[in-house]
């Protein structure tokens, strides 16, 4: 018990110590690059004044030496404060980043399901049937969509199903009747604005995924114990979903916990494009807009789900992996 006490204090003290470091070369980084919140204001102002300018850093506490500043934020984040945003309204930080976590977050879990239920099946039957016509025809299509830039294809489908074909919205959440819609039709309103986004996740996730799982597949049905569970006459199906699927999981369960800060990172683009009131945008105007607490906290949870994303890693290892679990309680 007390080596278990040990170890997760260890674990807790690792986590605290990364996280410290993100958030400082995360706080000099985005220091460092050239303009400040003060430009915004400022710049395009023809009453604005050298005077005006300082007066605004002096409000922002932007005069003083970095290290005060960085002391300062993270005697705040401390208490569970993200300051208030530099630019547009001055709301609290946490406040703006609330209301645009849901459809964030909804958009990359649904895909990433979808992921899940698409690639499993093209791994396992790809190296099930290694080389024939069903994997050869998988291989040609995962790779495009691997190799095909997501903004590109996003492009792509705006002008084929937005104008060619004009049957899904390209751009924004809703409809402008979404109000007086009724439920089942706000709903579909709001998976006819989704569609294209979600698609674009999904496909470029799936050419990892189903490489991945296909490869591991190939790798565990070459193992003796598999040979051995052939020889005694299990059933196939048994074989490959009870016996080789198991521990193929183990590199799909990297790629989930890294795909996890992904959720923020990867719809930077997509919904700049599609125009969504996600975290992603709300990211992209921060940096443009030099807004320095709300950067931070946009990297704050993309540091928490990185963090999650390895612990999560670690979790599924075990429970994918009996011997995982068993030298860790030895160990312990």
């Amino acid at each position: 018990m007390l080596a278990l006490a040990k170890r997760l204090l260890r674990k807790t003290l690792w986590v605290a110590g990364i996280f410290l470091g993100i958030t400082l070369i995360s706080f000099a980084v985005i220091h460092l690059a050239p303009g400040s919140p003060t430009d915004m204001q400022t710049t395009l102002n023809p009453l604005a004044t050298a005077e005006t300018r300082a007066r605004l850093e002096k409000l922002y506490g932007l005069d003083r030496p970095l290290y005060i500043q960085y002391a300062d934020w993270l005697g705040k984040l401390v208490r569970f404060d993200f300051g208030q945003s530099l630019s547009g309204d001055h709301r609290p930080v946490w406040e703006k980043i609330r209301e645009r976590l849901p459809l964030t977050f909804s958009m990359n879990i649904v895909s990433l399901l979808l992921t899940l239920a698409v690639a499993v099946p093209i791994g396992v039957v790809s190296a099930r049937r290694q080389g024939g016509a069903f994997d050869r025809g998988a291989t040609v299509l995962v790779f495009i969509g691997f190799a095909m830039p997501g903004f590109w294809l996003a492009l792509l489908l705006m002008l084929l199903f937005g104008i060619y074909w004009p049957v899904l919205p390209i751009s924004g959440l809703t409809s402008m009747d979404y109000a007086a819609l009724s439920p089942l039709g706000k709903a579909g309103d709001l998976a006819r604005h989704l569609a294209l986004p979600i698609f674009i996740y999904t496909f470029g996730s799936l050419a990892g995924m189903s490489r991945f799982l296909r490869s591991s597949m190939l790798e565990v049905l070459r193992q003796d114990y598999i040979l051995t569970a052939r020889a005694k006459g299990l059933p196939e199906r048994v074989v490959i979903y009870k016996h080789a699927l198991r521990n193929a999981l183990l590199p799909v369960i990297t790629i989930l916990g890294l795909s996890i800060p992904g959720l923020i990172g990867g719809s930077v683009i997509i919904e700049s494009i599609f125009a969504l009131p996600g975290l992603g945008q709300l990211f992209y105007q921060s940096v443009m807009a030099r807004d320095y607490p709300l950067i931070m906290g946009n990297l704050v949870l993309g540091a928490v789900l990185t963090l999650a994303g390895n612990l999560l890693a670690d979790t599924g290892y075990a429970l994918a992996d009996p011997r995982i679990r068993l030298g860790g309680r030895e160990g312990a």
